[in-house]
């Protein structure tokens, strides 16, 4: 058996911006980008929540990225987990360790949680 979970990140408003930053240090692409008011459940989200993110998705390389502005009163700070990225180049995992962590939080060698509050840990091997 293989595990391979996919994840959606969840986000008190950010989304767009979050996405818009993981786009550039990834190197990906924001693919869509669905927003409330502009989606049949436009009615349950509050006024002021229309130009939010319903849906969105960042692909980078074969993989995609999902996330949402969470309603307010359903918004919850992620804990408990860390999105785990397996690098195979020293430079590059250094490179975005260092670009997820701006206006963020390191936490330990390879752990940082970034300004949108999503954990992440950067794995990589030795150089060869």
């Amino acid at each position: 058996m293989t595990l391979s979970p996919r994840i959606s990140l969840h986000f008190n408003g950010q989304c767009e911006a979050a996405f818009k930053f993981y786009a550039r240090c990834f190197g990906g692409k924001v693919v869509f980008m669905l927003r409330w008011g502009d989606s049949p459940m436009a009615k349950e989200a509050p006024p002021e929540w229309g130009q939010k993110i319903l849906h969105g998705r960042i692909t980078v390389g074969d993989t995609d990225l999902i996330g949402a502005d969470a309603l307010p009163q359903q918004y919850e700070q992620p804990k408990g987990f860390s999105v785990l990225l397996n690098m195979d180049d020293p430079v590059d995992a250094k490179r975005l360790f260092h670009a997820l962590a701006e206006n963020g939080t390191v936490r330990w060698h390879g752990g940082l949680v970034d300004q949108f509050g999503v954990p992440w840990e950067i794995n990589c091997g030795e150089a060869q």
